[in-house]
């Protein structure tokens, strides 16, 4: 069984076919070992520890080894960084699996559609909000712009749209609280 004092690291991180297949010899235990048992403590099929360790190698080899480059031997065990890798994986693994896989061809384009009676007005006070919070709450809500687009538009810097949207927001929050 290989170990993980037989992994030059430098030579493994230049990429080197035999420094990989050692690397690979070393890890694989460790990995699937953990990928095993998070898969099971979601009780999912223990096939699926198989995709999880694939990415896991996947992972290390990507944008040219940089998570393996990552890796401080200073901070931790080769191995016990490689199981923090493979658990991250394994999670992000059993995330991607819960999401819903229908194709969005295959959904109703009603079911898609943004109806505007579902969008509820709120009845604002003359006089609640200055002109210029009223002008930013409209062109951020139903404009629906951005508060880079809003502040170009105005002329103003963006932090000045910002602060102005807080104190209307502010204001709001207080009076629909009175109110209730």
């Amino acid at each position: 069984m290989a170990s993980f004092d037989d992994i030059d690291l430098p030579a493994l991180l230049a990429g080197g076919k035999r420094d990989w297949d050692r690397f690979v010899a070393a890890a694989a235990p460790v990995i699937h070992a953990v990928a095993r048992r998070v898969v099971a403590a979601h009780g999912v099929s223990a096939d699926e520890a198989v995709d999880v360790a694939q990415d896991v190698f996947v992972r290390l080899c990507a944008d040219d080894r940089r998570l393996l480059r990552a890796y401080d031997p200073a901070r931790s065990s080769m191995s016990t960084w490689l199981a923090v890798v493979a658990r991250s994986c394994a999670v992000d693994h059993l995330r991607r699996r819960r999401q819903a896989h229908t194709p969005l061809d295959d959904v109703p384009e009603s079911a898609t559609a943004i109806e505007d009676r579902h969008v509820e007005r709120l009845n604002i006070p003359a006089g609640l909000l200055t002109e210029r919070q009223a002008l930013i709450l409209h062109l951020l809500y139903d404009r629906e712009m951005d508060v880079a687009e809003v502040a170009a538009f105005l002329k103003v810097d963006a932090q000045t749209v910002r602060s102005t949207h807080h104190k209307a927001m502010l204001r709001l929050r207080e009076h629909f609280r009175i109110e209730a």
